[in-house]
């Protein structure tokens, strides 16, 4: 009999205590804490303020000259940055949005 019950304790008790353990863990840290959202809120400033900075160098590249990008890249195809704007557009909207949400709950 106390052969039978050493498996069976392992398996409907041991087994699920440590998959809810870990479970439970893992869903404590899956949420951003408060320095990980301000890393992300300035590295997404940073990465606007370089964008900003690569299109204004790029319009007065063209100003000058209208052929540098096919000068300094011969061999890749003329870039669009459309979509990447766009998408940073979006991500902008969408802080934006979230900062208004958070501002509300508090």
């Amino acid at each position: 009999m106390g052969d039978e019950v050493i498996p069976l304790f392992f398996i409907f008790v041991a087994l699920p205590w440590i998959i809810f353990h870990y479970i439970t863990k893992w869903k404590s840290q899956a949420t951003l804490t408060e320095p990980d959202e301000k890393l992300l809120d300035d590295l997404h400033e940073a990465a606007r303020r370089l964008d900003d900075r690569l299109c204004t160098i790029e319009r007065i590249m063209t100003a000058e000259n209208p052929d540098w990008k096919e000068k300094c890249m011969p061999a890749r195809p003329q870039l669009d940055y459309k979509e990447d704007r766009d998408l940073l557009n979006r991500t902008d909207e969408l802080l934006a949005k979230h900062d208004r949400m958070m501002k509300k709950e508090r």
